[in-house]
């Protein structure tokens, strides 16, 4: 039998997460079976497993699809500025505001609580995100030693997790809210956070 190539296997697991991604849209994570997903992508079920054993794997492969997307957003804005915390937020906002779906983020960060092996991996993935905005929070606070109170390397440390708790406070809004106004909670952001650039 042929061996697949590099490229075409990135090509088919794209096309499975689409596939699952599709019907988590339409009817929620919990609700949506390994069956749905085969169905919605036309493979066999053997081709699917062979990529992702379970669900949870799938629904990982979508989250970090989405914290990578942002993540090289992040390191692109940077190479011509240093952005502000102000504007790190900002950007991972509007990134996940125009690509994820977000009643089923909602929906994958409710199953965590309950599903160790997804709040595992979950953690490590948001882990890694909080890493990325740190680094980015360190090297404004180093270029602007006078906004922070502390160390850069310290206070990065201590306001990553606040930064980041804004894009799911945003995204609960989003899903809850008839009347949440995106627009004015992105430009509120400044007027909460340091904003010299």
């Amino acid at each position: 039998m042929p061996k697949i190539s590099d490229a075409k296997r990135e090509a088919r697991r794209a096309e499975i997460v689409d596939a699952a991604l599709g019907c988590f849209k339409r009817s929620g994570y919990q609700r949506t079976s390994m069956a749905d997903i085969i169905a919605e992508s036309g493979l066999s079920a053997g081709a699917i497993y062979g990529y992702f054993p379970s669900k949870s794997d799938l629904v990982l492969t979508v989250a970090a699809r989405i914290l990578d997307a942002r993540r090289a957003e992040l390191a692109l804005a940077e190479t011509e500025r240093t952005l502000s915390p102000a504007g790190i937020a900002q950007l991972l906002v509007q990134g996940v505001r125009s690509e994820a779906p977000l009643p089923v983020l909602i929906q994958v960060w409710g199953e965590a609580t309950v599903d160790p092996e997804l709040r595992t991996l979950l953690q490590h993935t948001l882990g890694d995100m909080r890493g990325t905005i740190a680094d980015a929070l360190q090297r404004w606070a180093v270029a602007h030693p006078d906004q922070v109170p502390d160390d850069p390397a310290r206070w990065a440390h201590a306001t990553a997790p606040v930064t980041m708790s804004l894009i799911p406070g945003f995204v609960l809004q989003s899903a809850l809210f008839d009347e949440f106004d995106g627009d004015a909670f992105l430009a509120a952001l400044p007027g909460l956070l340091p904003h010299a650039e």
